[in-house]
């Protein structure tokens, strides 16, 4: 696992090892999806919101929502988990949508607006973004031991 940047965008590949308290690994992004995350995490800072990761005590999880990208997009993460997605984007909204596991499409979040969603059964779970999966291929992808 590296970090680039000191910026919490975590590179490994995903199901490879954990993080602290076994909470975490993501996938290696693609090198556009990089520079967006890393975009995504100053974004985050000038806002005064959470990076993306685990959080200080080991039990929960970040996930950025910015320009059409999930950061980071992949994850492994321990069953009991709590997931938050928070957008990042000013200028449109984004949605969390858990579609093959029949779990209903999150409100609409706008800058700074956030959802969480607690994983308390093993699995591999893909989550969309209601408006921009399709055209835009956002999705992520979460694997929960």
């Amino acid at each position: 696992m590296r970090w680039l940047g000191g910026l919490g965008l975590a590179v490994g590949m995903l199901g490879g090892g954990t993080l602290a308290g076994g909470v975490a690994r993501a996938q290696a992004p693609d090198a556009f999806t990089i520079g967006i995350c890393a975009e995504a995490e100053l974004e985050a800072a000038k806002q005064g919101l959470a990076k993306s990761g685990p959080s200080a005590d080991g039990k929960g999880f970040t996930i950025l929502m910015y320009k059409y990208r999930f950061c980071p997009q992949a994850a492994t993460l321990a069953v009991g988990t709590a997931v938050t997605w928070i957008n990042v984007d000013k200028r449109t909204s984004h949605s969390v949508w858990l579609k093959e596991a029949g779990r209903p499409e999150s409100d609409r979040l706008f800058n700074a607006e956030t959802v969480t969603m607690v994983f308390d059964k093993p699995g591999t779970y893909r989550y969309l973004c209601g408006p921009h999966w399709e055209k835009e291929a956002m999705s992520g992808t979460l694997l929960i031991r």
